[in-house]
């Protein structure tokens, strides 16, 4: 495990799921944590987003592990959301040393049916919202002249998805957003790369609508979701990936072992990008 002690991390998204995972992974390397989440409900977002008390119990895990954590709700749609957030880590902690933009939603719909506003809701939080925490952090960074940013994106930054046109037209451009932090940045020693997750078993895809993805139609259940996981990696034995796989991606990019690399977008997808696919649902002559 890379050592980051004596290390501020901040990780959106950070209440369960990959945030989470990667705040503790962030602990258990040194790092004193800044764990933001949003803790309310999202409208046109299909599934439950987490809870307050999902975000007390990343904070409870972190300070088990020896680190100081502090744990605030904030929503990266809003600039004074996230200027508060910074403001209040200096006075806490005195320095940002990693951001971790994990922060993401999705939903399923086919491309000509997508409403307006789910359209700007999924930009809004996961291409837009990771702009704008960027933005926020950098100014420190580029004061310390030293900082190390790591994005989520997804294999969906590389490949179309069914029914999640907006979710991919984000993820696109979260590549296109790292690659020019890492140009710009560059010069102040800032570095930023990107993960880009497969099917990761978190509750962003233990809904319906996810098992109806997987099960190929409507009527899908858990099991489908399970099973169907599995046609989604080249590698043997591997379904829906554990969090942990992309976290410790994420300390390797944040970390002194990954000092030469900026502009990366890194697949943690066991293999899934390799696959040379199939189409499900062919339609005959017309």
């Amino acid at each position: 495990m890379p050592d980051l002690k004596g290390q501020v991390a901040i990780v959106t998204g950070a209440a369960r799921g990959q945030g989470r995972s990667h705040a503790l992974a962030l602990a258990a390397a040194g790092c004193d944590v800044v764990a933001l989440d949003i803790c309310a409900s999202v409208p046109t977002v299909p599934y439950p987003l987490a809870t307050e008390d999902d975000l007390r119990q990343t904070a409870k895990e972190v300070a088990a592990l020896g680190r100081d954590c502090l744990a605030l709700t904030c929503d990266v749609r809003s600039t004074e959301a996230l200027d508060d957030a910074v403001a209040r880590t200096l006075e806490r902690f005195g320095r940002i040393d990693i951001l971790v933009a994990n922060a993401g939603t999705w939903a399923l719909d086919n491309l000509w049916e997508i409403t307006d506003e789910s359209w700007q809701v999924v930009l809004d939080i996961n291409l837009t919202g990771t702009w704008r925490t960027i933005r926020a952090v950098v100014p420190t960074m580029i004061e310390q002249r030293r900082g190390a940013i790591v994005l989520a994106a997804s294999v969906n930054a590389f490949e179309a998805g069914t029914r999640m046109a907006h979710y991919v037209a984000a993820k696109h451009g979260v590549l296109g957003l790292m690659r020019n932090a890492a140009l710009e940045l560059g010069r102040f020693n800032i570095r930023c790369n990107a993960v880009c997750p497969g099917a990761i078993d978190t509750k962003m895809n233990d809904w319906q609508g996810a098992y109806d993805l997987m099960a190929g139609g409507p009527g899908g259940t858990p099991e489908d979701r399970r099973v169907n996981a599995h046609h989604w990696s080249n590698l043997a034995g591997r379904g829906l990936l554990d969090p942990a796989s992309v976290s410790r991606s994420v300390l390797f990019l944040a970390s002194d072992d990954a000092r030469d690399i900026t502009g990366v977008a890194l697949p943690v997808d066991g293999g899934h990008a390799v696959l040379p696919g199939l189409n499900g649902d062919p339609v005959g002559d017309w």
